[in-house]
């Protein structure tokens, strides 16, 4: 909680007067029972109903204070719970924003979840309780000794050995139990995180009749969280009873050596019950106690939990400004093509020279001595096999990811040197998986750019073969999509996603797999208006099927995170065995036509 304090700052009035107004609602208790002793040895044994009433009315006066106060000191608690829990919130959730692909990788969603919900409202409620209710406690244990004190020093010697007993007992069930509800926490994350993949693959489970195995996966993580919780609730449920035990007894001792007192004459009858009410207070803040001690607990094992989310630093740096470094446009690589090594860097789009990459903690690089140059307005391909490493190149383009090794230039300046604003500026990127926010087609297109015209937005659609989507539509742009763009089908879903990318008008254009949902003529139709545009943009189409990338200016083939091969449809056909496998597989029609043209040429050269 220490780390977390600082969200606590525009809140420094209220978390003091919280516990100030609980200390006297604690002093007008520990008021009564000496009030009750003077009504027993004055009123009642001398008869005085005058007296009686007036103490009454005492009585009744403090319990209104201790009323006043208590809501009081409930409205300052909650004020300042809640404002640290938004801002705390608020703070995890920009600093997530912040975090690099890579840190979001590692670190898991399920997790980031759990943390930024549940974690977050048990501090909210830990700190609530604790600012009215951990300075009260030991306020009434400790003030309950003082005032006995006051009484008789003999019987005041009970709580002083009670209560460092007590004490010890609380703290050794806290030690043994924070760690205990930081697993508790881990195995809450394994549960959302599988609850979370069962219900997004919710149609695949079906489809492959695998409900029986997902409900039986489930019940094993389920079962684990609950022997947990059990086994940390019955470790914690431990407090009441040895507190009940130890207060009795001391309970017990305090009425015997009271008892002999009054007998002696050196304590009278309204002193004894004085320091039992003081017992009996101990018992019930105790039980208080108790039950605060185990949100505590939950709260300071999440806290540590959201700190270490704010502890993750981002792998990847941008400058405050754009710079412009010489050294980067005067780079070149001897791995480039002889038509790169007599072009300026500046003339190209995008250059990778001898990149490598590999994703954290992984075995082996998904990316290995990548070199190439797109000139810009070129069409560029991007083909291979799964897992082939595509996805992870374009990524590397718009700076998901930092390369491990080598550079990746934009506009003949390494890509690093670019700020966060203007790099995405650049780009528009269209991702593999679509994905649309719930609201209005204006709004998600407008993400693109947010002052964007009515026109500007159906020129996209139309661009992006969306149009007749949205007219048929009601509404047409005022159209409420639901979250994730479930009321659209896949091909839809993925137009307007290429619609959003177009609104901005990039001057490099990413599309990653994106049209796999649609028909051929779609598709077909799609790459024609994307060579109509009216801006000069570098396109990168990433696709499986070697049709969609016939066209394309430059072809890049992978093959397990190499280059396999480089050049158009035509050059590839004839220099690229990976592109060939992928072509006639698509195509096998295809493959006879090429042998039979293919044996012609070699008996021609026999012949000359």
């Amino acid at each position: 909680m220490r780390s977390l304090a600082v969200y606590l700052k525009n809140y420094k009035k209220e978390s003091i007067l919280a516990p100030f107004f609980k200390f006297l609602e604690v002093v007008f208790d520990l008021i009564v029972p000496i009030v009750i002793a003077q009504i027993i040895d004055v009123g009642i044994a001398n008869h005085d109903n005058k007296y009686i009433v007036q103490r009454f009315f005492i009585l009744i006066l403090m319990a209104a204070l201790g009323l006043a106060s208590s809501i009081t000191a409930q409205f300052f608690a909650a004020k300042a719970s809640v404002g640290f829990a938004t801002k705390l919130r608020q703070a995890v959730y920009d600093h997530v924003q912040h975090l690099s692909f890579t840190e979001l990788d590692t670190l898991g969603t399920d997790t980031l979840i759990t943390r930024l919900t549940d974690d977050i409202n048990q501090i909210q409620n830990g700190l609530n309780m604790g600012l009215r209710l951990l300075l009260r406690s030991p306020f009434i244990v400790l003030g309950s000794m003082v005032m006995a004190f006051t009484i008789d020093f003999k019987c005041a010697l009970v709580f002083a050995v009670a209560i460092p007993f007590l004490f010890l007992v609380v703290f050794v069930i806290m030690f043994l139990s924070i760690p205990l509800f930081k697993k508790v926490q881990g195995k809450l994350d394994t549960v959302t995180g599988l609850t979370r993949e069962n219900l997004t693959g919710v149609r695949v489970i079906r489809a492959f009749c695998r409900e029986k195995e997902a409900v039986a996966e489930f019940d094993t993580r389920n079962q684990e969280l609950t022997k947990l919780n059990l086994f940390v609730g019955k470790l914690s449920a431990l407090l009441n009873p040895v507190t009940y035990v130890l207060i009795n007894i001391a309970t017990v001792i305090l009425i015997q050596k009271a008892g002999v007192e009054v007998n002696l004459g050196g304590m009278q009858q309204g002193q004894v019950v004085a320091l039992y009410n003081y017992m009996a207070q101990m018992i019930v803040e105790l039980i208080k106690l108790a039950s605060l001690i185990i949100t505590l607990n939950k709260s300071a094992a999440c806290a540590g939990r959201v700190a270490d989310i704010l502890k993750v630093k981002s792998t990847m740096d941008y400058p405050a400004a754009t710079t412009v470094s010489c050294s980067d446009s005067a780079q070149t690589t001897k791995d480039l093509t002889a038509a790169t090594a007599d072009t300026s860097l500046s003339e190209n789009a995008v250059v990778f020279d001898d990149v490598t990459f590999a994703y954290s903690k992984a075995g082996a690089p998904s990316l290995s001595h990548i070199s190439f140059s797109v000139k810009k307005g070129q069409t560029v391909g991007i083909i291979g096999g799964t897992g082939s490493g595509k996805t992870t190149l374009v990524n590397l383009i718009s700076r998901f990811y930092d390369a491990s090794n080598g550079t990746v230039l934009l506009n003949g300046q390494n890509i690093e040197n670019y700020t966060r604003n203007d790099l995405r500026s650049r780009i528009g990127v269209v991702p593999q998986k679509a994905a649309l926010f719930k609201g209005s087609i204006r709004d998600n297109l407008k993400w693109g750019r947010e002052d964007a015209s009515d026109e500007d937005l159906w020129q996209a659609l139309t661009t992006a073969q969306g149009k007749e989507v949205v007219e048929g539509k009601p509404g047409q742009l005022d159209f409420m999509l639901e979250q994730n763009g479930k009321n659209l089908s896949g091909g839809q879903k993925q137009r307007l996603t290429i619609a959003r990318a177009l609104v901005k008008k990039p001057e490099i254009l990413i599309l990653d797999d994106s049209a796999s949902a649609l028909d051929f003529a779609t598709d077909a139709a799609l790459r024609r208006s994307l060579n109509r545009l009216d801006w000069k943009v570098t396109t990168f189409l990433v696709s499986q099927r070697s049709s969609s990338i016939q066209q394309a200016d430059l072809i890049l083939v992978l093959d397990n995170g190499t280059l396999a091969g480089k050049g158009t449809h035509a050059e590839l056909l004839r220099t690229c065995d990976t592109y060939r496998e992928i072509y006639f597989s698509q195509f096998p029609e295809e493959r006879a036509r090429y042998s039979s043209v293919s044996a012609g040429n070699i008996m021609k050269e026999v012949t000359v």
